[in-house]
């Protein structure tokens, strides 16, 4: 009986330069989204999936990550002698969630030396990869709709999303074909890293979702250090592709960059507008301003 998908793994040991002068302090996982960290929405997809157990990749730096999912026990004393449910109740979901690991990357050397980190930890399973960055916003979790697809393909499967015209360059592309019984599906057979527009095998960039087979950690370890000493994750893949099938995936949903500045600020105009609270209040003020 094959094996379930029960981990994720969360690379969160970057500098977050992009984000300068916020993040010279600041993880830019911990960057709020709304009201929330932008790696707080990563987790809470992934348990809405399924997952069990969150394996965060972590670097220096990044204590404060470490404690926004733990228990505040000060914060909870005072809310709660204040008669705070509401917020009481929050602050203690939070550190509820899920069973979280962390595991130390001492060098920044890349992303597929960052999933190596976690071999012991996911051990001979099935796993996710989510790269906090990437937000998703969908109806049915983009991690779910991937473990739905890596139980009926048993085979890894990298999440895609269709991108016309020259910033598909911007991307990892995904070479292959559509599945003739599912048109989301695409049956991959290499990746080209960030090509030129004329020379891109597809439409199909890769974003930062992931459903990997542990045989993975094998070739990540087998891969050439390349500039700067880093080990990529795609060139792991690219090794997995010559003894396993790997799925292209076109996820149901919309994807925002949050890693990138204006990326981040769709994402706020974007989920803002959805919050009951003030939601239409925050419409009309932006009817109001003279764009």
């Amino acid at each position: 009986m094959s094996k379930r998908v029960r981990k994720a793994v969360f690379p969160a040991g970057g500098l977050g330069t992009r984000f300068l002068p916020a993040t010279k302090v600041i993880p830019k996982e911990m960057l709020s989204l709304v009201d929330k960290p932008i790696i707080q929405y990563g987790v809470e997809e992934a348990i809405a999936s399924g997952i069990e157990h969150i394996i965060f990749i972590t670097g220096r730096g990044k204590g404060a990550m470490e404690d926004h999912f733990d228990i505040s026990y000060e914060l909870d004393a005072t809310l709660e002698k204040k008669g705070k449910k509401e917020l009481l109740e929050i602050s203690r979901k939070i550190s509820s969630m899920a069973r979280i690991s962390y595991v130390r990357q001492k060098e920044p050397l890349g992303l597929g030396h960052a999933v190596l980190c976690a071999k012991d930890l996911v051990g001979d399973e099935p796993f996710a990869v989510l790269l906090p960055d990437d937000v998703i916003d969908a109806p049915t979790p983009c991690i779910k709709q991937m473990i739905d697809v890596y139980n009926e393909r048993q085979g890894s499967v990298l999440a895609t999303m269709t991108i016309d015209g020259p910033g598909i360059s911007a991307y990892g592309v995904l070479a292959g074909s559509q599945d003739s019984h599912n048109e989301r599906l695409y049956n991959c057979t290499g990746m080209v890293e960030k090509p030129k527009f004329e020379a891109a095998p597809s439409k199909q960039a890769i974003i930062g979702r992931y459903i990997l087979t542990p045989s993975v950690f094998e070739t990540l370890e087998k891969t050439t250090h390349g500039a700067g000493g880093e080990i990529q994750l795609t060139d792991g893949i690219l090794a997995l592709l010559k003894t396993e099938k790997v799925y292209g995936y076109t996820f149901e949903g919309k994807r925002f960059d949050a890693g990138d500045k204006f990326g981040m600020l769709q994402a706020t105009v974007e989920f803002a507008l959805k919050r009951p609270e003030f939601g239409s209040k925050f419409a009309e003020y932006l009817k109001t301003l003279p764009l």
